[in-house]
C-alpha cells in the first residue's frame, strides 16, 4: 500500500489531475483522510478519476446521488475541502441549496467533494452531460469562491478601519481575497460559455 499526504482544498481540477496522474503510474485509490490518500498497485491507466463538488447538496442528497452514481458503474470516496477537525460543528454554506445550507458533524460536514473513479474504456468520466446540467452544477462552485472572497474583502475592510492604516493584516486578507476571485472567475467564464451555448440549442 502506498499513502500520499496532500490538501488540495477547493482546487478540484488539481487534485483530479493528480488522481489521473498516480493511475497512470499504477496506483489505485482505495481510501481517503483528511490529507491522506491510500492506493494499491494496479494496471498503469487502469483507472480514471473525477472530482464532484457536493457541498450544495443536503446530506441525504449527497447519499442518494452518490449511491445513484455507483448504481451506474462508478466508485464514490468522500473528500474534505476544509481541514476542521473538531466534532459536533454547524457550518451554514450560503451557497448550498435548500437543506444543503445546513451542515452538521455527524453528517455532511468535512464531505464537500466526491472522488469518482471507473475502470478506463477510453472515454472520460461526464458526470454533466448538458449545458443545463453544467450551468447548474458550477454555480454552486463559483458562488463558494465568491463567499470566501467577501469573508476575505470583508475582513480586510474591517482591519483598516479598526487600526487606520494599511496594517499586514489588511494586506494578508486582501491578497487571499484576490487569490480567490481567480478560480471564481474561471468558474463564471465556463457558465457563461455553457449558457451561451444553451441558447444556441434553443
Amino acid at each position: 500500500m502506498k499513502r500520499c499526504y496532500r490538501f488540495y482544498g477547493g482546487f478540484l481540477d488539481t487534485q483530479e489531475n493528480w488522481l489521473n496522474q498516480m493511475a497512470q503510474k499504477g496506483y489505485r485509490l482505495i481510501k481517503t483522510g483528511k490529507m491522506t490518500y491510500d492506493f494499491i498497485e494496479c494496471q498503469p491507466s487502469e483507472y480514471q478519476y473525477a472530482i464532484e463538488f457536493v457541498a450544495q447538496q443536503s446530506f441525504k442528497s449527497e447519499r442518494e446521488y452518490g449511491t445513484f452514481l455507483e448504481e451506474l458503474g462508478y466508485k464514490v470516496f468522500y473528500k474534505n475541502a476544509n481541514l476542521n477537525f473538531s466534532v459536533g460543528k454547524f457550518k451554514w454554506r450560503p451557497y448550498g441549496r435548500r437543506m444543503g445550507q445546513i451542515s452538521t458533524n455527524p453528517g455532511g460536514y468535512n464531505k464537500e467533494l466526491f472522488i469518482v473513479e471507473k475502470k478506463n474504456d477510453g472515454k472520460p468520466i461526464e458526470l454533466h452531460t448538458t449545458n443545463s446540467d453544467k450551468v447548474n452544477y458550477y454555480k454552486p462552485l463559483r458562488n463558494a469562491w465568491l463567499t470566501i472572497s467577501v469573508i476575505f474583502f470583508t475582513s480586510a475592510i474591517c482591519q483598516y478601519i479598526n487600526k487606520g492604516f494599511i496594517s499586514n493584516g489588511v494586506i494578508v486578507f486582501g491578497a487571499l481575497g484576490l487569490l480567490c476571485t481567480i478560480p471564481m472567475t474561471r468558474y463564471q467564464k465556463k457558465i457563461s460559455s455553457f449558457l451561451a451555448h444553451l441558447d444556441i440549442e434553443e
